[in-house]
């Protein structure tokens, strides 16, 4: 039995619904060209201001998927 290997890429995911949003798109949208995709972690969030109110959502994700033969 061999161990398993993974490998992280960086994306940036944004909406102006919400947090949520931003985050289920960033996978959706990878999921379209990465397989076997096993977790996520949010680094960072951000939002843009406009007339006092929140515009937009921005999350820097790491995602992780493994790595196969």
């Amino acid at each position: 039995m061999s161990d398993n290997i993974y490998k992280v890429t960086e994306v940036v995911g944004t909406s102006t619904t919400s947090i949520e949003d931003a985050i289920s798109g960033a996978i959706d949208r990878t999921a379209e060209t990465v397989r076997d995709i096993g977790w996520f972690e949010v680094t960072e969030t951000r939002g843009h201001v406009v007339d006092g109110k929140v515009a937009h959502y921005q999350v820097t994700l790491r995602i992780g998927f493994q790595l196969n033969d």
